[in-house]
């Protein structure tokens, strides 16, 4: 009976470790808030990627758990797109300027997961990047009309920008 417990609790803590690795914590920051070793987490970790690679039903339990986390996450995005909207009718320039980021965070986070979990090759990241790419810049762009038609908060929407944008990638201030 022990050593079914013990089974039954391994799993347990398996189960754990995965599910917040699945959600984006890395094995550093499972191992703090778990309090374990760093060591057994990537063990447990990698365990759980032979387990999963060799099981069918697994696999499919992890595919459909993907699928619920994107769904998820394109619900969320999607609410953020609607206070976009809004703010943009009421013109509440920093709930539009934070939705902004939002929707580029949860981006981020969702192409991670799906990194993470090794559903996207190569070529299809490439070209998901490509497209998140595509849409930051017309947020960005859309922010620097709002900056150019609002001087009074010009300085701050600038700042902000400069703040996501990549090293090096000019942010230019139009000034009328």
């Amino acid at each position: 009976m022990s050593t079914e417990q013990d089974l039954v609790n391994h799993l347990d803590t398996v189960n754990q470790v995965v599910g917040d690795y699945l959600k984006g914590s890395d094995p550093t920051k499972i191992s703090k808030e778990l309090s374990i070793p760093r060591q057994k987490v990537v063990g447990y970790l990698n365990e759980w990627k032979a387990m999963a690679a060799d099981n069918a039903a697994i696999r499919a339990r992890a595919k459909e758990a993907l699928v619920v986390a994107d769904t998820h996450y394109s619900k969320l995005i999607e609410k953020a797109y609607e206070v976009i909207d809004e703010a943009t009718m009421t013109a509440n320039l920093s709930a539009k300027s934070g939705a902004i980021k939002l929707v580029m965070d949860l981006e981020s986070r969702r192409i991670d997961m799906l990194q993470k979990a090794g559903l996207l090759e190569n070529k299809e990241l490439a070209e998901e990047m490509v497209e998140i790419e595509e849409r930051q810049q017309v947020l960005i762009q859309i922010l620097k009309d709002v900056a150019a038609e609002h001087p009074e908060i010009r300085d701050k929407i600038m700042g902000r920008l400069s703040s996501a944008t990549r090293p090096g990638e000019a942010i230019t201030i139009v000034s009328e």
